[in-house]
């Protein structure tokens, strides 16, 4: 069986929507897919349609943006309540600091660079929760770089002059919403150095004391050495890990089912869930 717990779609920064996401799921081979947007459950009704007319088992989630000490995380939330008040006020939250930062993003971009917010707006989705990757394929299209991933090398990378945070909760809060609304909290890709600053072990020890159930430790951004270290890590948590594309269609080099994630790690993710897989 082969299982990816980590996909987007236009409902946050992916290119493809999210039926199309599940199709593309069952073109690769998969046998199950995870919907993880940013900070929204937007896509859940498309995919779960696409899940069954193609037959690929559909596990629905959400990527949480949180902090801790500065750093941003981001915990992957699968099996939750969509209508957990707490949870979604969080999100709401979270969404529209997102598109404050985007719009003040952009206004420090556009005195360099030919970008308008109405070139961001043409990059998106109807119900699009916009973010610094629509600003970077405003930023491709206006010819000033060549891809996403050079865009985030360079204008928008943190520490730039254009680049401002946003809210988001803090990490072990977030996991224990996650809970609190019947999900199951992984964190992503802990070890991503390439993208910036990581947490350290004493925070993810915090996050697994609030309730966090796993670690993305298969991951494209993470080495074999830091795959090592984060079993490791695990283990001694009382963690499981997983493992995954973090797929964007067309946004980010990722292909579907690159990573995978163990079944077994699967049925414990459905026993601790509130919502069924859809198959």
């Amino acid at each position: 069986m082969r299982i990816d717990l980590h996909t987007h779609s236009t409902v946050s920064d992916g290119t493809q929507e999210p039926g199309e996401v599940v199709r593309a799921a069952a073109a690769a081979g998969l046998d199950v897919v995870a919907l993880t947007d940013h900070d929204t459950t937007a896509g859940w009704a498309r995919a779960a349609d696409a899940a069954l007319r193609h037959r690929v088992a559909l596990v629905r989630g959400a990527e949480i943006s949180a902090r801790a000490g500065g750093v941003s995380v981001h915990v992957l939330s699968y099996l939750h309540d969509p209508a957990h008040v707490p949870l979604l006020d969080e999100l709401d939250r979270t969404r529209d600091a997102r598109t404050t930062r985007a719009r003040r993003m952009v206004e420090l971009v556009g005195q360099d660079f030919p970008v308008t917010w109405e070139d961001v707006l043409a990059q998106t989705a109807e119900g699009t929760t916009i973010g610094r990757p629509h600003i970077a394929d405003a930023l491709v299209a206006a010819g000033v770089v060549a891809d996403r991933s050079a865009a985030f090398a360079t204008v928008l990378a943190a520490g730039t002059a254009y680049y401002v945070p946003h809210y988001a909760p803090d990490a072990a809060t977030a996991v224990a919403l996650v809970r609190a609304a019947g999900g199951v909290p992984v964190l992503a890709h802990p070890g991503a150095r390439m993208r910036g600053r990581v947490v350290g072990d004493e925070v993810i020890e915090e996050m697994a004391g609030a309730g966090l159930a796993g670690l993305e430790v298969f991951h494209r951004d993470h080495d074999a050495q830091q795959r090592e270290r984060l079993q490791g890590l695990a283990q001694d948590l009382g963690l499981f890990v997983t493992g995954s594309s973090d797929y964007h269609g067309a946004g980010k080099p990722n292909r579907l089912g690159e990573n995978t994630t163990a079944p077994a790690v699967l049925e414990q993710i459905v026993d601790l869930g509130r919502l069924d897989v859809i198959r």
